[in-house]
């Protein structure tokens, strides 16, 4: 069970890797919040209908709910000014976070190879970020950082309610609530615009249908049989799927610097999680 529940995370990845390059062509043509909103409001009708018969408030799923859609607002506006794979490699930052809330949550201590690990991936974050010499980071590049952080906090804590909550509810209750976020900062954030291109359709179509109301009953599922530490690790996929096909999409290559830093992200993130085995508490 443990080795499908990979193989599922990892089709996820898949999906998210891609859905970077769906959305950078889309968000030309539909404002970012009212993308998400779309998104997910199909999302959670989806899921709505299959899981009707069984679906029970838990203010914890909401909340994670809240956390996700957080995340998801500072990429998706900060993927507006930045590249699909540039994104999906400070994105995928949040990787190295993971095991240091888990020691919060689990009080599984940090270890040499996490220390180490961290720092190489910070390096790498700034090789990625830092523009020219005036060492400033991209507005686009901040904002995604910042969503690294929300996503860090979410794994670790879905790794919690997955054993307390059942799956299809869990995941109906974060994509509802985190859809009802998305209306409700609508009018804040920004004017709605939407132009109905083929790519627009495309994102929030293939975005609800696969990279949402799949791909979190997916990742729900697999994380009761799993640790998030380990669901950290198949998700550093997800970065690489992003790269290639922003290659294939549309022939997008990262300069030296930013492969350095790529690779420095990807270093950090196998020494922390590739440490020696040992004795862990797991939710």
């Amino acid at each position: 069970m443990k080795r499908f529940a990979d193989l599922v995370l990892a089709s996820t990845s898949l999906i998210w890797g891609g859905m970077f390059v769906v959305a950078k062509a889309a968000l030309d043509d539909v404002s970012s919040v009212l993308y998400l909103a779309l998104r997910f409001t199909l999302a959670a009708a989806v899921l709505g209908l299959l899981y009707r018969r069984s679906i029970r408030v838990s203010w914890p799923a909401v909340g994670l709910g809240v956390i996700l859609m957080a995340g998801y607002v500072l990429q998706t506006i900060g993927l507006q000014t930045t590249t699909p794979s540039k994104s999906a490699f400070l994105t995928g930052g949040y990787i190295v976070l993971v095991p240091f809330l888990s020691w919060l949550v689990y009080r599984n201590k940090a270890r040499t190879a996490e220390i180490f690990g961290v720092l190489a991936a910070t390096i790498g974050m700034s090789l990625l970020s830092l523009q020219g010499e005036s060492l400033t980071i991209g507005r686009g590049d901040a904002l995604t950082i910042a969503a690294a952080m929300a996503f860090a906090v979410h794994i670790v804590l879905l790794g919690h309610l997955t054993t307390r909550e059942a799956s299809g509810n869990l995941a109906f209750l974060q994509v509802a609530s985190a859809a009802l976020v998305a209306w409700l900062l609508l009018p804040l954030a920004e004017i709605p615009m939407i132009r109905w291109q083929p790519a627009v359709v495309l994102a929030i179509v293939g975005g609800g249908l696969l990279a949402t109301a799949f791909a979190f009953l997916a990742q729900t599922w697999a994380q009761q049989y799993i640790s998030p530490t380990r669901a950290a690790l198949i998700f550093m996929l997800e970065p690489v799927f992003a790269w290639l096909v922003a290659w294939w999409w549309n022939g997008e290559v990262l300069t030296g610097r930013a492969a350095a830093g790529a690779a420095l992200i990807l270093a950090g993130v196998l020494l922390v999680e590739l440490k020696p085995n040992r004795k862990t508490v797991h939710p």
